[in-house]
């Protein structure tokens, strides 16, 4: 999952282009490209990490969602106050900060490892969450202003493509390095400085995947730094950030914020129990491992379909392309919750395709019109992917107290059926 920010014009006076430095609108979006990249394929790892700590530390599904809530509670805290630090000191120096936040987040694996907590990895992650959240404040507003205000929504879908291309790749080479090193003693059959020798030992497989991330963040961060300067910015330190939320008194950028609440909740909710879902032997009875080298099939059909909305969306009403998707993944959950084997598995992991252009569209239909506010909204916006850290664990906390994790589904899909029902009112209100 990201954000984008509002449509706006690329001629907008508050930022452009230098081109006496070279680095003209297509170097820009190549770097916001490479950075929704990057931060998507950190996020996905979240799915793979779930079922690791799960073993490790004997947790039930509701406690193991606690991952996501960590991870995203990071929007609800810090997206206004990363759009006021984009106001003071401009996109470049922002995305730096960010960057080196994921950095540290990444390092912060090493000591939970070492102390083998389930509450230290929480830790490492809301700081993982934070700079990611810090990044996105920066590329989402920064893709929209780099081009035609007509033909945001598709060049955001095709920006979005490549933060799943993250999400396709990042989770299978995870699944390889994380849940391919389960040792084949059970946590729940050990006790005392045996279960912590263990934890640490088993851990050690995620330091070295997120040790090599946050090397390539640092390199990452240097080179965003060294081109600091190279953008024409008019920086505002006036207003307070909380101004912001006066855009909610707009009911249809109040309800597109709910909307990307529920989205995101219901795409990380999905995400997080594919793995688990698909290893029920009434699905596909998979390994671990095997399970989560499908959670890239799940992230694939966003890639797929991010590169064909892109080209919908120039054809076809963003609200109307909503409402199908939603309708879709709103019957693909249903179809999966009441059937076994293939059709089960492969009917959840389609839902993916149908999230691939639901971000972009709400977010435009949101935010159409903000022009000078895109950075506030794209603060609130942001907020809103906390929606991310809620309806994960309530999900697990269905599946734990009804014992299945069909039922659970029913809360991911009635998020689909609330965005279902906000692109059909928007639709009708464009005929009107």
């Amino acid at each position: 999952m990201v954000m984008h920010a509002a449509a706006t014009s690329s001629s907008d006076p508050d930022i452009s282009a230098d081109a006496s430095h070279g680095y003209d609108a297509p170097d820009l979006r190549a770097f916001v490209i490479a950075l929704f990249f990057v931060f998507g394929g950190i996020t996905s790892l979240n799915d793979i990490i779930i079922p690791k700590l799960k073993g490790l530390f004997t947790l039930d599904h509701a406690t193991s969602m606690l991952v996501q809530s960590a991870f995203f509670v990071a929007y609800a805290l810090f997206s206004l106050p990363a759009a006021a630090i984009v106001q003071r000191a401009g996109y470049m120096r922002t995305a730096s900060i960010g960057l080196i936040t994921m950095m540290a987040g990444c390092l912060l694996f090493i000591p939970a490892a070492t102390s083998a907590t389930f509450e230290m990895f929480l830790f490492a992650l809301f700081v993982l969450g934070a700079g990611i959240t810090i990044v996105q404040v920066v590329a989402n507003p920064l893709i929209s202003l780099l081009g035609s205000a007509n033909t945001a929504s598709s060049r955001l879908t095709f920006a979005q493509a490549f933060n799943s291309l993250g999400t396709t790749i990042f989770p299978r080479v995870g699944s390889t390095l994380i849940l391919g090193g389960l040792a084949g003693v059970s946590a729940s059959s050990l006790s005392g400085g045996a279960l912590i020798a263990y934890r640490q030992d088993a851990a050690q497989v995620i330091v070295h995947t997120y040790l090599g991330l946050a090397i390539a963040l640092a390199i990452i961060a240097a080179v965003v730094w060294s081109r600091r300067d190279r953008l024409n910015e008019k920086r505002d330190d006036s207003g307070s950030i909380f101004q912001a939320f006066g855009l909610l008194r707009q009911s249809r950028f109040a309800m597109g914020a709910i909307c990307i609440f529920l989205y995101v909740g219901a795409e990380v909710s999905v995400g997080s129990i594919i793995v688990l879902y698909l290893m029920q032997s009434s699905v596909l009875g998979l390994s671990s491992q095997s399970a989560g080298d499908y959670v890239a099939y799940y992230w694939g059909g966003s890639l797929v379909g991010r590169f064909l909305g892109s080209y919908i969306l120039t054809r076809v009403a963003p609200a109307k392309v909503l409402a199908a998707v939603a309708a879709g993944a709103t019957t693909l959950i249903a179809t999966s919750a009441n059937s076994t084997g293939l059709l089960a598995g492969y009917t959840l992991l389609s839902v993916g395709l149908m999230n691939a252009v639901m971000f972009p569209t709400i977010f435009g239909l949101a935010t159409e019109g903000l022009g000078r506010r895109a950075a506030e909204g794209s603060g609130i916006i942001a907020t809103a992917i906390v929606g991310g850290a809620v309806v994960p664990p309530l999900t697990g906390m269905i599946a734990d107290r009804t014992g299945s994790m069909q039922l659970s589904l029913a809360l991911p899909a009635t998020c689909y059926a609330f965005i279902l029902l906000y692109g059909v009112i928007v639709s009708r209100r464009a005929r009107d």
